[in-house]
């Protein structure tokens, strides 16, 4: 099992405010639109968070890699909250786009930080020269990239890739998902620990965690010197099982867990350090 960085008692905190899937019917104050999300954003700094992970709709409500509905999007939120907040772009593909539209996507916009998932950008081993040639032009350009994973295996995997070569560095920024979006794969505090005992991963690393034991897994990552990602976009609910009136309640909730295993919140500018120190190892 990986042992834990405690170089640092900063966690960082982000917020996934909205996701692909959800509408304004699983919850009344899902934000959906550019304003929305910027005013979310406000208030989730002001609850602790350092970085927001973004998703865009179209006119019709539907996930989209727009790359103009990006830019709208991330030019109200800087108007919100300027620098105070590294936001990450999501570049997931939700079924609609294969690899080469989520890189051109990425190319066009030139983001501060994006989240990728491995499973989709490298689908097969005949898309990992395509892929290793993307990493390192985001390595190059210094976009902030966090390596998403579902399953042990497929860490397994993304350090085969380190040790050939195909990405640059040796301690990323990478993401555990616990849980699915179909029920009833919820996520429970006890599946962190594949994901450590098979990573090497101690700088930054990131739970998220679907369903209503979120706060739980959260508790488990930051106890041990990780960092969480919280939001509507996988859950909904307190810890005590009433629905969440806005996503800051979730990051207030994440705070005071930090805080209850001697941990501050980081700033944005902690989070660009880190982020950093990841591509230059």
């Amino acid at each position: 099992m990986m042992t834990p960085d405690r170089q640092t008692d900063v966690a960082i905190l982000s917020v996934a405010p909205t996701g692909p899937r959800k509408t304004r019917q699983d919850h009344p104050n899902l934000p959906m639109t550019p304003n929305q999300v910027a005013v979310t954003a406000a208030e989730c700094l002001d609850a602790g968070a350092a970085m927001i992970h973004i998703h865009v709709r179209d006119d019709q409500g539907r996930h989209t890699l727009d790359e103009q509905a990006y830019r709208r999007m991330i030019d109200r939120i800087v108007q919100e909250v300027g620098r105070d907040m590294v936001i990450q772009v999501t570049t997931e593909s939700c079924g609609m786009y294969h690899p080469r539209q989520q890189i051109d996507m990425v190319r066009q916009l030139r983001p501060e930080s994006i989240s990728l998932a491995i499973a989709e950008f490298i689908p097969d081993k005949s898309h990992e020269s395509a892929a290793a040639e993307f990493f390192e032009w985001l390595a190059k350009e210094h976009i902030f990239t966090q390596f998403i994973f579902y399953s042990a295996d497929q860490i397994c995997y993304f350090q085969d890739l380190l040790k050939r070569g195909l990405i640059s560095g040796s301690d990323p920024c990478v993401l555990f998902v616990l849980g699915r979006h179909a029920k009833p794969q919820l996520g429970q505090p006890e599946q962190l620990d594949s994901f450590l005992t098979a990573s090497t991963f101690q700088r930054a690393w990131f739970v998220c965690a679907f369903g209503e034991r979120e706060s739980d897994c959260v508790a488990a990552a930051l106890s041990q010197g990780g960092h969480a990602r919280v939001g509507f976009e996988n859950n909904l609910l307190l810890p005590n099982g009433e629905q969440a009136q806005y996503n800051a309640d979730l990051i207030a909730d994440a705070r005071a867990r930090a805080f209850r295993h001697g941990r501050t919140t980081a700033t944005a500018d902690d989070v660009r350090m880190l982020f950093q120190q990841c591509l230059e190892s």
